[in-house]
């Protein structure tokens, strides 16, 4: 008798709940009415400013419900209405916050992508007060739309201490991350404790090769190129040493900016180098870096030889930042002309000081670059060419990046200089050349790094628009959409850094970043197997906030967890081979 009376107890109280629930729904509807009727009654109200999502921002379908955002002028607004309008539609989604903020539930969330990828929609968001219900202070709105194209890919991305000085003193507090941007959870560390400075690094189209600078040895010029594996060793074997290019010359060779070719045959690189690589104070821009001086030079991994490449060898300029096309017949690549540093004697440190690059840092002369072709030709290079429309403009254009489809590049313009600068957009120009276009995706400050998808649909990129330390966005590239950007919700983190995609089954979309000045030291290293790009983004904090978070993890089949390094790793220097 007692247990049949604790059910009927438990089922009026369920029913209750229920009923409360239904109260507490209708009761948030009837509000989301009235703040609209009393927002249509102001004409002309304004005051409130939405940060995110930006105006015309396109969403991938995959992307978890992100975090809206705004700011406002006018104090008093305890309560804000969420509206979303598709299209023509005169039914609106109702939603209330309570904060300057608001996170779709993944149903609604759901809702929203499907419908605004039928008609664009239109979010408004109303202050109002709880104490006045027919009475809104503020009110503003953006549209955005969800794209039908998927990204297609995972990402991988790193996150570096700033300011730059900071990680020069200690590269083993840098680490990886991956995972897909379809997770509401950021991805987990999947590299960390790096003993040495890895820099530059690409894969060839297949994804069997790795190949980064690693600075080994105390030597910044150590390039390795080693077989992806489950669990990777680098060894002395797999070395090679770009000041092995022409030896005898007495000419510095650090090579910079190296990337391997689609086939995996060979790797281009800037040899003979000189560059301002200065760092600065604050967090917004540590480092200044760009190459003054240096010819591109190729390594035959068949033949295990050096050779320049005829057409971007010529020492009255500065030849840099080569790219391969995806079918590896042409190389683009930024091209000034030579400047010397008058630095002395066999200099060969690769961080200066401000006074030994005074005209540059201290008195602002600008060195602009442009973008130029040359055939590769199996290494007998040739005539090298302006691109047209990224060159001849007045301007710096730099960091050319192939779609894998191979129609388009995209491609850096800044006043001056070349990688991490302020004024730095995106250009997309056709891969033979022709009028270049401004992307709409570009944010107000520093917008670089960028890579493509694999797919050819998504562009990720690093911005400063909002803070000090970048973020990871995205844009679609096509000319016909409206391209904005979205900060993935979990990049909780602010990150930066270049942008490289992976060619391994077209499935990774990676991150990679500037060269740096590391203090070498030695221990073996181990990569994940489908993780195929090192380098990318800075990290704050310190102590418990290094730990990376347990919420989330990829399947087995995408990638293993970094095993713990033990050992030490000593070694005569490599050789040329």
């Amino acid at each position: 008798m007692a247990s049949l009376r604790n059910q009927h107890a438990q089922a009026l109280s369920l029913l209750l709940l229920s009923a409360l629930a239904f109260a507490g729904c209708k009761e948030k509807a009837d509000r989301g009415v009235a703040i609209w009727a009393a927002m249509q009654r102001q004409a002309g109200l304004a005051g409130l400013t939405i940060e995110y999502p930006l105006e015309g921002a396109v969403f991938p379908p995959e992307i978890p419900p992100p975090v809206f955002r705004w700011t406002e002028k006018q104090p008093g607004a305890d309560q804000w209405l969420v509206a979303v309008q598709f299209g023509a539609e005169t039914n609106r989604l109702f939603f209330l916050a309570t904060e300057r903020s608001w996170t779709q539930a993944p149903g609604d969330w759901e809702t929203i992508k499907r419908r605004s990828a039928e008609r664009p929609a239109r979010v408004t968001v109303i202050g109002a007060t709880r104490a006045q219900p027919d009475s809104v202070v503020s009110a503003g709105c953006v549209g955005f739309a969800t794209s039908r194209d998927r990204v297609g890919a995972p990402l991988f991305y790193r996150e570096v201490n700033l300011p730059f000085i900071e990680a020069v003193k200690d590269p083993s507090a840098i680490r990886w991350r991956f995972g897909p941007i379809s997770s509401p959870q950021p991805p987990p560390v999947v590299l960390e404790h790096l003993p040495v400075c890895g820099n530059c690094h690409s894969f060839p189209r297949d994804g069997r090769v790795l190949a980064m600078d690693v600075d080994y040895g105390n030597n910044k010029a150590s390039y390795i190129m080693t077989e992806v594996a489950e669990k990777m060793r680098l060894a002395t074997n797999d070395l090679i040493t770009w000041d092995s290019f022409h030896p005898g010359e007495g000419e510095s060779t650090l090579g910079l900016l190296s990337q391997i070719s689609p086939d995996g045959r060979y790797v281009v690189s800037t040899v003979k180098d000189q560059s301002v690589f200065v760092d600065r104070p604050g967090l917004e821009y540590s480092q200044l870096f760009f190459p003054v001086k240096g010819i591109l030079a190729v390594y035959d991994r068949q033949s295990k030889t050096f050779l320049s490449l005829p057409g971007a060898d010529d020492p009255r300029y500065v030849q840099s930042n080569p790219v391969w096309s995806p079918d590896g017949r042409t190389i683009v690549f930024a091209r000034a002309p030579a400047h010397d540093l008058k630095l002395p004697g066999k200099f060969r440190s690769v961080l200066l000081a401000a006074e030994e690059c005074r005209e540059f840092v201290i008195e602002g002369r600008a060195f602009r670059y442009d973008l130029c072709r040359i055939p590769f030709n199996g290494g007998k290079g040739g005539a090298a060419e302006p691109l047209r429309g990224a060159s001849g403009n007045g301007r710096s254009n730099f960091f050319p990046k192939f779609s894998p489809d191979g129609r388009w590049i995209v491609f850096c313009r800044a006043n001056s200089y070349m990688l991490l600068q302020p004024d730095s957009e995106m250009w997309i120009v056709p891969a033979a050349g022709g009028t270049e276009r401004k992307l709409r995706g570009n944010t107000g400050r520093m917008n670089s790094w960028h890579s493509w998808s694999p797919n050819s649909r998504w562009l990720a990129f690093s911005s400063k628009a909002w803070r000090t330390r970048p973020r990871l966005f995205a844009s679609t590239p096509e000319t016909a959409a409206p391209t904005s950007t979205w900060p993935w919700p979990w990049v909780r983190k602010e990150t930066s850094g270049r942008v490289r995609p992976s060619h391994r089954s077209r499935r990774c979309w990676a991150t990679s970043a500037r060269p740096s000045a590391c203090t070498p030291k030695a221990r073996p290293l181990m990569f994940p197997r489908t993780c195929f790009s090192i380098m990318g983004a800075p990290r704050s904090g310190t102590g418990s906030s290094r730990k990376p978070p347990r919420a989330w993890r990829p399947p087995p089949a995408w990638i293993r967890a970094v095993r713990k390094r033990t050992t030490s790793w000593r070694s005569p220097r490599p050789s040329s081979g």
